[in-house]
């Protein structure tokens, strides 16, 4: 297939990039720079110029390709209202180009806000007026469905780890080298879900190749449940500062806008993924993966 990727120079999708064209695939990859299309262009995958606000190249690349990777987010989180809806016209302009066809569509989400304090599964959907983030690319995802788009959303969770992570556990460890100690919120019982880049990787391939409509979401998820309190040990030890608990009030001043993603409990299961598409995790887990120099380089 000849498929156009989205963030196809990010941390996830540049793995995607690698494992579709690994796996005999075409790849016409977005960049924004001239140093990405160098990236897209080592890795074998051909140059589409734009970026999620460039809507007409978003449609172009979505009408030359067999099939579609939504991988692109923008993650600045002091702008994240305004880049969710950039996301959703991004999200409505690919599935409206791929309307009437039987291409593809695979969207990104989550698993970090379906169900806190209970294991969530491929089944949940989330409820948008229970939380207090407005990332909306599961309903604009439906929202093409409808139009006749064959869509398919990939569940990332909180930590897809990996060399080149700059996600939430690299803000975790500068969270802790700036304060001098590395926290956690109670006991720190509460559980990350884990997955390693390649393992996510290898399964927006099996979506794209076995995704079907009557199984529209699945799970990348290699881990269940890390307890946090596990990641701030390797923090502190590798860092050298203490780990310490910290109440609600003191976290809420220690890890400031993240606060809520350190203190929330949201185990997920992709049992459901694995049965449909035969996806095994084979790639280093979270704890041993944390637990190397990459990760603590300055």
């Amino acid at each position: 297939m000849r498929v156009f990727v989205t963030g196809a120079t990010g941390f996830v999708g540049s793995a995607v990039v690698q494992e579709l064209i690994k796996a005999g695939h075409q790849v016409l990859g977005v960049a924004r720079s001239d140093a990405g299309a160098k990236s897209l262009i080592a890795a074998g995958a051909q140059v589409h110029r734009g970026d999620l606000e460039d809507l007409d190249s978003l449609r172009s690349g979505a009408a030359a390709s067999d099939g579609v990777i939504h991988t692109a987010f923008i993650h600045d989180f002091s702008k994240f209202k305004a880049n969710c809806e950039i996301d959703e016209r991004a999200i409505k302009a690919l599935g409206n180009t791929l309307a009437g066809s039987d291409r593809p569509l695979i969207v990104t989400s989550g698993t970090a806000l379906l169900a806190p304090g209970r294991l969530s599964t491929e089944e949940n959907v989330r409820d948008p007026g229970a939380s207090p983030f407005p990332r909306v690319s599961e309903e604009a995802a439906a929202s093409v469905a409808a139009r006749g788009v064959r869509v398919s959303v990939v569940r990332l969770p909180p930590t897809v780890h990996g060399d080149g992570d700059h996600g939430f556990v690299p803000i975790l460890i500068n969270i802790a080298r700036e304060k001098g100690v590395s926290a956690y919120v109670g006991e720190g019982l509460n559980r990350w879900p884990a997955v390693h880049r390649l393992d996510a990787a290898h399964l927006y391939r099996l979506v794209l190749e076995k995704g079907a409509a009557a199984e529209p979401r699945y799970h990348a998820i290699a881990e269940e449940g890390v307890p946090f309190r596990d990641i701030a040990g390797v923090i502190g030890r590798r860092l050298n500062v203490p780990v310490v608990s910290q109440s609600p009030e003191e976290a809420a001043k220690h890890f400031g806008w993240f606060a809520h993603f350190a203190a929330i409990d949201c185990p997920a299961s992709s049992a459901r993924t694995r049965q449909l598409l035969g996806w095994h995790p084979t790639n280093t887990a979270l704890i041993a993966d944390l637990d190397r120099e990459q990760y603590f380089k300055s």
